[in-house]
């Protein structure tokens, strides 16, 4: 039998499984797995909880505004919200309502309202962009942490062959594959971590540009 087909032949029996991918990997190409794999779940654990976060607060925002226009007047509609509602829209305007009762002064009170209620937009802002950062490390490092590992086990793998003095494809495609499985669960962390980022930027602006519209429809009723 000549050597290619030999070669053909022990790459057939070869097990290329992820166990085992893993289980014959380096100890450092271990940890760049393990790694990524957990960097991955947890992308996933807060994407999820981003999309019920921003799917509730753009709902409850639109029934809260609906409230607003329908109500006689602001006084009316304070009177239904609750202090304790987590809803950001009415967490704002419930900052500037009270700004506007405890102000005696009618002088420069838009000036103040307006202070006061874009304090509590930050503060909503920092609540509901929580840990997107998050999602743009792993977006931007995950790669090039694949990578790393890629490299570490090709290193590993010629250093195999050098020391078998065979460089027939079945010695050297298993170190490959183990190598190359890094890089992609890197690309796998790292594609829906940057597209979940950037939908979630998109909503951030989109929502915070909500409060703002609000304010200023509060500013000028006031």
């Amino acid at each position: 039998m000549d050597p290619v087909t030999t070669a053909a032949t022990s790459l057939g029996t070869t097990d290329f499984s992820i166990l085992t991918l893993f289980m014959r990997a380096d100890l450092v190409v271990k940890f760049v797995m393990i790694s990524l794999v957990l960097a991955s779940i947890f992308s996933w654990a807060l994407i999820i909880d981003k999309i019920k976060i921003f799917k509730k607060i753009f709902k409850e925002t639109d029934i809260a505004e609906d409230q607003f226009w329908s109500s006689k007047s602001a006084g009316e509609f304070y009177k239904k919200t609750s202090s304790s509602s987590d809803n950001p829209l009415v967490v704002v305007f419930r900052a500037g309502m009270e700004c506007v009762q405890d102000h005696k002064s009618k002088g420069q009170i838009v000036e103040r309202t307006k202070r006061v209620m874009d304090v509590a937009i930050d503060k909503q802002i920092e609540k509901y962009e929580k840990n997107l950062t998050f999602l743009a490390t792993v977006g931007s490092v995950a790669p090039f942490v694949g990578l790393f590992g890629t490299v570490w086990g090709i290193m590993n793998s010629f250093q195999s062959i050098a020391i078998s003095r065979n460089t027939s494809l079945a010695i050297v495609a298993p170190g490959i594959a183990e190598a190359l499985f890094a890089t992609a669960l890197g690309l796998l962390a790292a594609i829906p971590a940057v597209v979940a980022y950037n939908k979630f930027s998109s909503d951030s602006r989109r929502y915070t540009q909500k409060l703002e519209n609000f304010t200023q429809s509060f500013l000028t009723i006031i």
